[in-house]
């Protein structure tokens, strides 16, 4: 596994992948996930936390609406791809929750717990907040229900970029915005995804215990984006491919 270039606190890439679609995703599938963004931020149904552990940046409902709206779609992408590859998950779960409490994985095949992680079409890095997980590489979150660890850790990209469509709109940074006009809004795209690769419990270890950490307030790329949180990192091209995991998971069902 290759580190990041460091170069003035400016964390650049060593190993990237090109986005090469594996799918779309039909009207339902749009329906189901946008309706489950806008009750998880602009109608408060269910909570996500407006700030990341570690960090301190608070979240508008615009932000929190594209980060459930993107990462709801990574999870339909696995179940997608899964589905195609003659493995059938558990369609991903739909229902909003208040804030405390975790789920114990996005999927779970023959007692495996798979976690999904999402991005931008140009994203190159699965991110994991170093203050969820301890030494172990255990989420410390779920450690008081005996679900610290997940087995899969799986990085999805959805393009176009949520993110910058809510931007282009004006839409990202606002607290209430009517439901048909983010709709309209959503519904004027078609979104498809890729999955640059996974890792294992395994190789998460090994990250925690080789540094691989990307610290509050570091900036990445050429982007400048600047880190809110310190996070464990691996690069989208040193990640395993889906295919292998797809591939022992059928020689173990």
């Amino acid at each position: 596994m290759k580190k990041l270039r460091i170069k003035n606190n400016i964390y650049c890439l060593t190993n990237p992948k090109k986005f090469e679609s594996m799918g779309s995703f039909d009207s339902l599938t749009l329906e189901n996930v946008f309706n489950f963004a806008y009750d998880m931020s602009f109608d408060s149904k269910g909570a996500h936390r407006d700030h990341r552990s570690g960090g301190t940046y608070r979240r508008k409902n615009g932000e929190i609406f594209t980060d459930a709206f993107q990462g709801k779609l990574g999870e339909f992408g696995v179940y997608d791809y899964f589905k195609s590859s003659g493995i059938l998950l558990n369609y991903p779960d739909l229902k909003t929750y208040q804030l405390g409490i975790w789920d114990t994985s996005d999927f779970e095949i023959n007692g495996l717990k798979i976690a999904v992680k999402s991005t931008k079409k140009y994203g190159q890095l699965l991110l994991l907040e170093k203050a969820d997980w301890d030494s172990k590489g255990q989420y410390i979150p779920n450690l008081s229900n005996g679900n610290g660890i997940y087995d899969a850790f799986i990085l999805v990209r959805i393009s176009p970029s949520i993110t910058s469509l809510m931007k282009e709109n004006k839409l990202y940074y606002s607290n209430k915005v009517e439901k048909n006009v983010l709709k309209r809004t959503i519904f004027a795209q078609r979104f498809n995804y890729d999955i640059p690769g996974f890792i294992d419990r395994e190789v998460l270890v090994k990250l925690i215990a080789e540094n691989f950490v990307i610290p509050k307030g570091a900036m990445l790329n050429s982007s400048r984006t600047v880190m809110d949180a310190d996070n464990y990192y691996i690069q989208a091209g040193d990640m395993m491919d889906i295919k292998d995991l797809v591939s022992y998971l059928k020689s173990n069902i």
